[in-house]
């Protein structure tokens, strides 16, 4: 768990690090009627976690993605959800774009070929694509997904999108991602991940983007049927992807190791130090508005009824 969380939570509440206990469980089986708050940084918590629990209040999150609470669940029990939202937009939109640069331009494989002596025996080849003039569809136009626009608008790229509803901006709305994907050059993954969103980028919408199609995905891998993705890159079907974040991870798929048209990060879009200990003091504020105040700064959808109805 982030430092400013270990800090911040020490100086409000009893606070047990689970992950240095010897038996996790046991621990949770003596003190849960008195446990009434779960930090967590990415650890599964469903019904069945949160029922070994009955006085617990809030699970607060770090991180924007939540996909591993049941945040359904926990509203079912009373007990409110909240994520990290906001402070982590720019370094993550910074990441998509510098992400789509590399992609686009090839810059780890040109990086990669000087290292390896050959720029002394002739110039990198060039690049099939350039980045000014292209097209980007975002698929979730969220805080995030504004802020990418933004930078990508300052590159010379047009933004066209992909909500469930339309949203009151400037930039093109599609009504569907196939349409969307059609329609541009770039396809810039910015939802939520879960079983809604599994597999939303499959092989029709890869063949939709074409052969001068750029993939990028700083959102959840599970959008992505990864084996489809290996498929197209492969075969040319699209042009290249970009991509922070994994079905599996910290496990790649083996065929993307491969491939040099695929630019792969470690899940790194927020990670550097100033955000990381930014939203760890969002974590802390959510826990400690919520027990002093009785209303948490970011809950998280599934909450929102909860907050609404205190009695219900």
């Amino acid at each position: 768990m982030n430092e400013t969380v270990l800090t911040g939570t020490a100086e409000h509440f009893d606070v047990i690090r689970l992950w240095e206990e010897d038996d996790p469980d046991a621990v949770l089986a003596e003190r849960a009627k008195e446990i009434t708050a779960v930090a967590t940084g990415g650890t599964t918590i469903d019904g069945a976690f949160l029922d070994k629990l009955p006085a617990l209040r809030l699970v607060a999150s770090f991180g924007v993605g939540y996909d591993k609470i049941d945040a359904t669940a926990a509203a079912e029990r009373g007990v409110i959800v909240t994520n990290t939202p906001g402070v982590l937009d720019n370094e993550v939109a910074d990441t998509a774009l510098g992400l789509l640069l590399m992609t686009v331009r090839e810059l780890p494989q040109a990086e990669r070929y000087l290292r390896a002596g050959s720029w002394n025996e002739r110039p990198y080849p060039l690049t099939p694509a350039t980045l000014h003039g292209r097209s980007m569809g975002i698929l979730g136009l969220g805080r995030i997904g504004e802020a990418i626009a933004v930078r990508a608008q300052a590159f010379g790229v047009s933004v066209a999108y992909h909500n469930r509803s339309q949203k009151d901006v400037s930039y093109q709305y599609y009504p569907t991602l196939l349409e969307l994907a059609s329609a541009v050059d770039i396809l810039m993954i910015v939802i939520p991940g879960g079983d809604e969103t599994r597999h939303l980028v499959d092989a029709e919408i890869l063949k939709a983007l074409g052969p001068g199609g750029i993939l990028i995905n700083v959102a959840r891998g599970t959008v992505v049927d990864e084996e489809a993705l290996a498929e197209a890159l492969s075969t040319k079907t699209i042009l290249g992807a970009g991509l922070d974040v994994y079905e599996h991870e910290p496990a790649v798929h083996p065929a993307l190791l491969t491939l040099d048209n695929a630019v792969l990060l470690p899940h790194v879009g927020s990670a550097s130090i100033p955000t990381r200990n930014a939203m760890g003091q969002l974590v802390v504020d959510n826990l400690h508005n919520w027990f002093t105040h009785g209303t948490p700064l970011t809950p998280v959808q599934e909450s929102t009824s909860l907050l609404q109805n205190p009695q219900s």
